[in-house]
Order: structure tokens, then C-alpha cells, then sequence
């Protein structure tokens, strides 16, 4: 299994759960964090925003969809035809054990 995490802009996820649910992962655990990138914050006259509301997107899923879900995520939260800084990052990491609470069960 893999650990797919995808820091997009708030006003994309609706657009991108819905992306990801008509591909057929509805399992998503969602968070609202806040952050910065490269572009270190937003300056809007004399003041500096530096902690910029994101939307974090969890999934763990086999690692055969790694490509299907990262294709659907970046192209559902793309901002525009080329996209714009800002629109987020996705992080791919292995995950070495998963285990249902319900039942104890270690999956597969």
C-alpha cells in the first residue's frame, strides 16, 4: 500500500473529491491546514500572509492506483490551463502496515 497526501487549495477540493469519486476512491480523509510554499506567503499592501489556508487529502490505497489518483488529483486541482503557484504538491510515501480498529485485522 501507499500513502497519497495532496495539499491543494481549499477552494479546489470540492472539484477534486469529486474527481476522485467519479474515478471510483471515495476514501478520503480530509484536513484544513494552513502553509506556505516557495512563493513564502502572500504580501497584499504592507501585509505579509504567511500562513495560507490549504486542504490536506489522505488516501491509502494499493499501489496499482498510484498513477490513476495522482492523474485525477492534478488534474482536478489545476488552476487554469497551466496551472499558477499555489495550486499544491502531492507526496507519495510507502506504507508498511495497515490495521482495521474495528476488528484488529492487519491488512494486506
Amino acid at each position: 500500500m501507499i500513502l497519497i497526501r495532496a495539499i491543494i487549495r481549499p477552494d479546489k477540493k470540492d472539484e477534486v473529491l469529486a474527481a476522485l469519486s467519479a474515478a471510483g476512491f471515495n476514501a478520503v480523509t480530509v484536513v484544513d491546514v494552513v502553509g506556505r510554499g516557495k512563493q513564502k506567503g502572500i504580501k497584499i499592501g504592507g501585509v505579509v500572509y504567511d500562513e495560507i489556508p490549504k486542504s490536506l487529502l489522505l488516501m491509502a490505497v494499493r499501489a496499482e492506483y498510484k498513477q490513476e489518483i495522482v492523474k485525477v488529483i492534478m488534474e482536478a486541482a489545476k488552476t487554469g490551463e497551466k496551472g499558477a503557484y499555489g495550486d499544491g504538491k502531492i507526496f507519495v510515501s510507502p506504507v508498511s502496515e495497515v490495521y482495521t480498529v474495528s476488528s484488529g485485522m492487519k491488512e494486506l
